[in-house]
């Protein structure tokens, strides 16, 4: 009880583990993320009646992009695929991953940071959405792992995805206007051409937590997968793309 007789609020449980706890975890739960996202890179989009054993279903193709969908639960799992010409792997991921230019392909971000390096190649980041983002987005964040990896065929994967919430309560507080999102196994697929193209598949599926009518959280799902348009413009006005042009 509090000093005025009221229920005290709840506390939200919270786990502090350490740092080599952490990253046996991270190491572990992202294991599972990148394979489901190479399964997803090589697997075919059903275009025939009945579906496919894999499930994804091709939605459209935008600007040359192809977004498939398939179910994964009581959400969406959505998949977009580009063939990016002149453009190599590297110089993609090169921009994907650079967190501080995160709010030049994604306008509802306000803040992207890291909270932890656990490894050169392993990263915990906090996600931030404010009160000026659009309704799906408004007042929410997220605390991901980042997991870049690079395939014996040199097929570049990085793997996104958010810690359970007692750990990342742990890690950074919510705040207390925030609502804290979940974002599954999501993450990007890069795949080398012969003539220094690459094919770039991004999987996502979002919980943006709160509640939203299902319709709504798909097509925030739809709008997620499309920043692939802003990341390829990006690429190709970096330096390092000029100077191998």
């Amino acid at each position: 009880m509090s000093a005025t007789g009221s229920p005290a609020p709840p506390c939200s449980r919270s786990w502090s583990i350490s740092e080599d706890s952490l990253r046996r975890y991270v190491h572990f739960a992202s294991e599972s993320c990148i394979q489901e996202l190479l399964s997803a890179s090589a697997s075919d989009s059903d275009r025939g009646i009945g579906g496919g054993g894999d499930g994804w279903k091709v939605q459209g193709v935008e600007n040359g992009v192809e977004i498939s969908k398939r179910r994964s639960g009581s959400l969406h799992t959505f998949r977009s695929r580009w063939l990016l010409r002149s453009l190599s792997p590297q110089q993609f991921i090169t921009v994907a991953n650079a967190i501080d230019a995160a709010k030049q392909w994604d306008s509802d971000l306000v803040e992207a940071r890291y909270i932890k390096d656990l490894e050169d190649n392993l990263s915990i980041i906090r996600l931030r959405f404010g009160d000026n983002s659009k309704p799906l987005f408004r007042n929410r964040e997220f605390i991901v792992y980042e997991r870049r990896e690079t395939m014996e065929d040199g097929t570049l994967v990085v793997a996104v995805a958010s810690l359970p919430k007692e750990i990342a309560a742990g890690l950074h507080p919510k705040q207390s206007n925030a609502i804290r999102g979940l974002l599954l196994q999501s993450g990007w697929v890069v795949e080398k051409l012969e003539d220094d193209s690459c094919v770039v598949t991004y999987v996502v599926q979002l919980d943006p937590a709160g509640w939203l009518p299902k319709c709504f959280v798909n097509r925030l799902n739809t709008k997620l997968v499309m920043i692939i348009e802003n990341l390829r413009k990006l690429a190709q006005a970096s330096p390092t793309h000029h100077a191998q042009i």
